[in-house]
């Protein structure tokens, strides 16, 4: 008689921690995730921050949080054996929750190729003491973290022997802006008598000038091409040259904004939306120059973003630009060189402004 008031007894308790758990145990329990940062470089590691907590009396045997990932993002090993074997799509995490408890874990992540990266949903599965009941909801918890385009040096990007890129970049570019006052100065022999500064002159009883602040006259605008062939419908089959192109570009802007020099880009690709759909109006890409460490950020954002494909052939995308190039120096990264592309170009440099072409597969440039 006692076995069988024992088994139904412990029938009793475990529908009762069922029905407990079925009708309580995710209620009160709150999720956070973030990322400690929110754009990288690629191999750069950042941190994936999982907060979590069982605001209520009812302990938790048991909470498992499952997300999908991109394949691009590299879990470190610690966090790796949290992964499903069979997919690496997908990372999980197990928690154990007294009352009223709060856990944070952090994921060390790292990330070897350009893109914007976006994480919408995660997956909270929770089980009771006997592992009966696996009661699951799917909760909003969006972030996302940019990966810019990897920097590369100047040795490494593949620059005509007359290339006007290096040193002398900004050199010949900055003059002296008769608009732009930076104070004043002692008068200096050959200073010209328009420049004097009375005023500071009475101030100090010696001969004072008024100093003028410097502006870049030029700008520079780098244009990527993505083209391969002529034809924009065939898809591009050599990505890796054009992922160079893309930290050609990035580098060269790099270098120029910090050395001050007004600096854009365009290219005939286009953008991902945040989603990480494909836009229905595919529109090309053009920043115009402008100096600072925004505009660089900005191009570096939107380089992350950039799509493996075309809006329209390059040529068509140069000829747009013809009119808006004016005391401009122009970067072209590409592929290939078609005879059309050459038309453009001379077209371009007729109005005053000078081209250089670096070409991606390693040819000389034959204009």
């Amino acid at each position: 008689m006692s076995i069988v008031w024992f088994i139904l007894t412990t029938l009793l308790v475990i529908s009762f921690q069922y029905f407990i758990f079925s009708k309580w145990g995710l209620t009160r329990i709150e999720y956070t995730r973030s990322f400690n940062k929110d754009a990288v470089f690629p191999g750069e590691d950042f941190e994936m921050i999982d907060e979590i907590s069982n605001n209520k009396l009812l302990p938790i045997p048991w909470v498992r949080l499952e997300t999908r990932i991109d394949e691009n993002l590299q879990f470190s090993r610690k966090h790796k054996e949290s992964m499903d074997e069979n997919s690496e799509e997908y990372h999980r995490t197990l928690f154990s929750f007294g009352p009223y408890q709060k856990i944070t874990r952090r994921h060390k992540v790292s990330c070897k190729k350009r893109g914007y990266y976006r994480l919408k949903t995660v997956s909270i599965t929770l089980g009771d003491v006997m592992g009966l009941n696996n009661r699951f909801e799917s909760v909003q918890a969006e972030v996302a973290v940019t990966v810019y385009p990897e920097l590369i040096s100047i040795e490494e990007i593949p620059l005509p022997s007359h290339s006007w890129l290096g040193e002398v970049l900004v050199k010949r570019w900055i003059i002296e802006d008769p608009f732009l006052n930076a104070g004043v100065r002692q008068y200096c022999y050959g200073d010209p008598l328009n420049s004097i500064n009375w005023k500071a002159t009475a101030r100090t009883s010696s001969l004072q000038v008024s100093k003028k602040d410097y502006t870049a006259d030029h700008h520079l605008m780098i244009y990527l091409n993505f083209d391969e062939t002529d034809d924009i419908w065939l898809p591009i089959l050599n990505q890796e040259l054009i992922e160079k192109g893309i930290s050609c570009a990035a580098s060269i802007a790099q270098m120029a904004i910090s050395k001050g020099v007004s600096t854009g880009f365009g290219c005939n690709s286009y953008l991902n939306d945040p989603d990480g759909s494909t836009p229905t109006i595919k529109k090309s890409v053009r920043i115009k120059p402008q100096t600072g460490d925004y505009q660089l950020a900005f191009i570096y954002e939107t380089m992350a973003r950039l799509e493996m494909d075309r809006s329209m052939n390059f040529n068509r995308f140069l000829q747009e630009d013809i009119n808006k190039l004016i005391k401009t120096d122009v970067l072209i990264i590409t592929l290939i060189l078609t005879p059309a592309i050459k038309e453009t170009i001379a077209a371009i440099e007729n109005q005053g402004n000078q081209v250089e072409i670096i070409m991606l597969n390693n040819e000389q440039d034959r204009r």
